[in-house]
C-alpha cells in the first residue's frame, strides 16, 4: 500500500482536521493523521485514486496545496480575497464607518442613521464574511462535523436578517444592527489573522531545518579530456554517487562522504551543539550543517527523503500528527461543542424574553453574544500547539520524538536503565592486550574475519584496529545476540568469538571481553579499554537531584560494570545481562514504576521495545533506533535531562492549554448570556482565546526546562 503525504489548506481548528480525517476513513484509508498546525496529512492508500480524493477533500472546503506553498497551510480557496489578513484591510474600513453611528449622540451624522446607508456599508463585509465563514459552515454541517464558522455564520447572518427586516419593516434605529454583523466578520477576521502568525512562530524550529534542504551545491565533472570542471547546481538536482566541492563557509549540500580533504564541521542544524566538529577523509558529512573552514571534495551518499535532515523533518512532522491521550476527551466535547452552543443560544434568547422579560432586539443581541463568543479552536488547538513547539524544540535542539504520546509519558518517568557499552561509554574501544595458544598473526586474522560481520562497539573497534587485507572466507557465519559470532570454514572447522558466555570449561580465565574458540576449545582471548562519555556522571548526578533511581543492565563482567557504574554513582548494578535477561528486568521494572531505558545496541532492543520510553542514540543500530520512541542525537547522552525535562514541561503546557479553554467557554458563555458583552466584544474575545493559548505554547521555546 502507498504512504501518502499531503498538505492540506484551509484548516483552522480541529473540528477541520476531524472533518477530513473522518473523510478520508470513510473513503477506506488507513493510518491516517491530520495535523491542524502546519496543515500536514498522511495516510495509508489502498489502491485509490488520489485525483478523486484531491476532489472531496476541495468539496469540503479544503485545498490540497503544493510543497511550495505549503507554508499557506491556512488560506481558504474562496470567490473574494485569498488571506485572512486581506479580508480583514478589506472589511476595516466599512465598519470602522459603521461604528462611528454608535458615538451618537457625542457626535451627530445623520445621514449615518439612515438604514439604506447602513445596510449598503455592511453588504461588502456581509458577503466576504458569508464567503468564507458561511461556505465553510455549510460544508461542515453537511459534512456532519459543524466547525467554529458555523457560529460566526449564524451570529453575523442573524444580526444582519435582523436588521435587514427591521430596515424593511421601518422599525426604527433599535432593530438596527449591521454593525454588529460587521464587527463579528471583521474581528473574526483579524483574530484568525493573528492566530496565522502566533502559529507560524511555533513553526520556526521546523521551518529552520527545511530551509537548509534547498542550497546551492559546486558539482564536479569531468570534461572530455577528464579534467575537472565545478558547475554550481541546486542540491535538489544531486544524485547519489555525485561528487561535490564543499568550501569554507557552505553549506553541506546533502549526506555526503569526504574523499578528499580535512575540515571543522558546524553540526548544531542536527544536534544542536555550535562546536565544531573535525571530520576527514572517510568521515560522514550531514546534509545541512555547515564547514566553518576547510575545503573537501566529498561523494554523495543520500538524497531526497533519505537524508537524515529529511529523516528527522518526516519523524517531527509525523508525531505532531500523533494526538496523546490527553486530547480524546477535548476531541470528543469539540464534536459535540457546535450545536451544544446553538442550542444555549436559542435558550439564552427565550430565556431572556419570556422568563427575562428582556425586550426581543436585547434578547436577540444576547444569543449572537453567545454564538459569536463561543470558542471550540481553543480545545482543538491547546494540544496541537503545545506539540508542534516541544517537538520542534527537541528537533533543534537534537532531540527527536517518534511520537507525541511519548511527551506525556516523560511526566511519569521514576527509574532510568542505562546500557554500558556506547551508551555510558564512547564505544571506541583500544585493545590493551590479547592471549593466543596459536601464532599471534593467525589469531588476529581469524578474530579480524569473525568481528568485520559484527554490529557491536566491540566489535567494530576491533575491526579497525586489526584490519587485514585479505581476510578468511567462512563457508556460514551468524551473529547470536548476547554471545557473538560463530562461522564454519570449508574444512568445518567451527569458530566463534564472543563474550563469557561462550565459556564452558573450569580452567578458562574469566573476565576478559573477548574469547576465540576453535572447534569449542578456546584458542585465545583479548581485552579492550573504553572510556566513559564525558557527560555522563554529570547527567546522571541531574538525575539524582530529581529522585530518579538510575540502573546499569550490561553485558559485560559484573566487575567491569561496578566499577564504571560506582565511578558514576549508579544506584544499581548488573552484569552479565543477556538480552533475554535485560527484557525481563526491564518488564520487571517497567511493572514496578514507568522506566525509561537508553541504549546503543542491536541487544538492546528488545529491551528498548518493553520500556515505558525507550531512548537511543543516534550513532546506535538501525534496529536499536527503530525499537526506540526518543533519539538522541550527536554529543551522546548530553541531551537526556532536556529530554526528559521537555517531555514533562511540555505535558505540563498542554494541560494549562487545555484549562484555559476549558475555562475561557465555560465563564464566557454565561457572560454573554446574561448580556454583560456585545457582540463585537465577544468576537474580539473569541479571536484571542486562540492567540492567548498560542503564545502560551510558544513560551516553551524559551522556557527552563532542566
Amino acid at each position: 500500500m502507498e504512504k501518502v503525504d499531503w498538505k492540506v489548506g484551509g484548516m483552522t481548528c480541529t473540528n477541520c482536521a476531524l472533518t477530513i480525517s473522518k473523510y478520508l476513513q470513510h473513503e477506506g484509508m488507513e493510518s491516517v493523521r491530520v495535523n491542524p498546525i502546519d496543515g500536514a496529512v498522511s495516510f495509508t492508500n489502498p489502491d485509490k485514486n488520489l485525483d478523486k480524493l484531491k476532489a472531496g477533500i476541495h468539496n469540503l472546503g479544503y485545498t490540497v496545496v503544493s510543497p511550495d506553498h505549503a507554508g499557506h497551510h491556512h488560506e481558504r480557496e474562496g470567490r473574494f480575497l485569498g488571506t485572512n489578513k486581506k479580508r480583514f484591510f478589506f472589511c476595516l474600513p466599512f465598519t470602522l464607518v459603521l461604528m462611528m453611528h454608535m458615538l451618537h449622540p457625542w457626535i451627530h451624522i445623520p445621514w449615518l442613521m439612515n438604514p439604506w446607508i447602513q445596510m449598503a456599508l455592511c453588504l461588502p463585509v456581509f458577503i466576504v464574511g458569508m464567503d468564507f465563514f458561511g461556505r465553510s459552515g455549510w460544508k461542515s454541517i453537511l459534512n456532519r462535523t459543524p466547525n467554529m464558522n458555523v457560529l460566526i455564520a449564524l451570529g453575523a447572518l442573524a444580526a444582519f436578517a435582523y436588521s435587514t427586516a427591521g430596515a424593511l419593516m421601518n422599525w426604527g434605529e433599535n432593530f438596527l444592527f449591521f454593525e454588529t454583523a460587521a464587527e463579528i466578520i471583521t474581528i473574526v477576521f483579524f483574530g484568525n489573522y493573528i492566530e496565522e502568525i502566533s502559529i507560524q512562530s511555533t513553526q520556526r524550529a521546523i521551518k529552520s531545518l527545511a530551509k537548509s534542504q534547498k542550497v546551492m551545491a559546486n558539482m564536479i565533472a569531468f570534461d572530455d579530456e577528464h579534467r575537472e570542471q565545478i558547475m554550481p547546481v541546486e542540491n535538489t538536482q544531486l544524485r547519489t554517487g555525485d561528487l561535490v566541492l564543499i568550501k569554507n563557509g557552505e553549506t553541506v549540500p546533502m549526506d555526503s562522504k569526504i574523499l578528499w580533504g580535512e575540515c571543522q564541521v558546524n553540526e548544531a542544524i542536527i544536534t544542536g551543539e555550535s562546536i565544531p566538529v573535525y571530520k576527514t577523509k572517510k568521515d560522514v558529512l550531514i546534509g545541512g550543517s555547515i564547514l566553518e573552514s576547510g575545503l573537501v571534495k566529498a561523494q554523495v551518499t543520500e538524497v531526497g527523503d533519505k537524508t537524515v535532515l529529511s529523516g528527522i523533518l518526516k519523524m517531527v512532522q509525523d508525531a505532531q500528527g500523533e494526538k496523546p491521550p490527553v486530547q480524546k476527551m477535548a476531541d470528543r466535547i469539540s464534536e459535540v461543542f457546535v450545536p451544544s452552543v446553538i442550542g444555549i443560544a436559542i435558550i439564552t434568547l427565550l430565556a431572556n424574553y419570556f422568563i427575562g422579560g428582556i425586550s426581543f432586539g436585547d434578547s436577540f443581541i444576547r444569543s449572537i453574544a453567545v454564538l459569536v463568543i463561543a470558542c471550540p479552536c481553543a480545545m482543538g488547538l491547546a494540544t496541537p500547539a503545545a506539540i508542534a513547539v516541544g517537538l520542534g524544540r527537541g528537533a533543534k535542539t537534537g532531540i527527536l520524538y517518534r511520537n507525541a504520546s511519548i511527551l506525556e509519558s516523560f511526566k511519569d518517568i521514576k527509574q532510568v536503565v542505562f546500557d554500558k557499552t556506547g551508551t555510558l561509554t564512547t564505544g571506541n574501544f583500544k585493545i590493551s592486550k590479547f592471549f593466543t595458544t596459536i601464532p599471534e598473526e593467525e589469531f588476529k586474522l581469524i578474530v579480524f574475519s569473525l568481528e568485520k560481520y559484527s554490529n557491536h562497539p566491540i566489535g567494530k573497534s576491533i575491526v579497525r584496529e586489526w584490519a587485514q587485507k585479505q581476510p578468511l572466507q567462512w563457508k556460514s557465519i551468524g551473529e547470536t545476540r548476547g554471545l557473538g559470532i560463530a562461522a564454519t570454514d570449508k574444512d568445518g572447522n567451527t569458530y566463534n568469538a564472543g563474550s563469557a558466555a561462550l565459556i564452558k570449561e573450569t580452567d578458562a580465565p574469566p573476565g576478559h571481553h573477548v574469547y576465540l574458540l576453535k572447534n569449542q576449545k578456546v584458542v585465545g582471548w583479548l581485552d579492550l579499554q573504553d572510556e566513559v562519555r564525558p557527560e555522563a556522571e554529570q547527567v546522571i548526578s541531574w538525575m539524582k537531584l530529581k529522585g530518579i533511581k538510575t540502573f546499569l543492565l550490561s553485558g559485560d563482567h559484573q566487575e567491569r560494570a561496578e566499577k564504571i557504574g560506582r565511578a558514576l554513582g549508579i544506584d544499581q548494578i548488573e552484569g552479565n545481562q543477556t538480552p533475554t535477561h535485560k527484557l525481563e528486568r526491564i518488564e520487571a521494572l517497567t511493572k514496578s514504576a514507568p522506566t525509561a531505558m537508553i541504549g546503543d545496541g542491536i541487544n538492546d532492543a528488545p529491551a528498548l521495545a518493553k520500556a515505558t520510553i525507550g531512548i537511543s542514540l543516534s550513532d546506535a543500530s538501525q534496529i536499536a533506533m527503530q525499537s526506540a520512541d526518543v533519539i538522541l542525537v550527536g554529543n551522546g547522552m548530553q541531551h537526556l535531562p532536556t529530554a526528559l525535562g521537555l517531555g514533562k514541561h511540555t505535558f505540563g503546557t498542554i494541560k494549562q492549554n487545555l484549562f484555559w479553554a476549558f475555562f475561557y467557554n465555560i465563564f464566557a458563555i454565561p457572560i454573554a448570556a446574561f448580556g454583560l458583552l456585545t457582540p463585537a466584544f465577544a468576537a474580539l474575545a473569541m479571536g484571542f482565546s486562540d492567540v492567548v493559548l498560542i503564545f502560551n505554547s510558544a513560551r516553551l521555546f524559551i522556557k527552563k526546562v532542566l
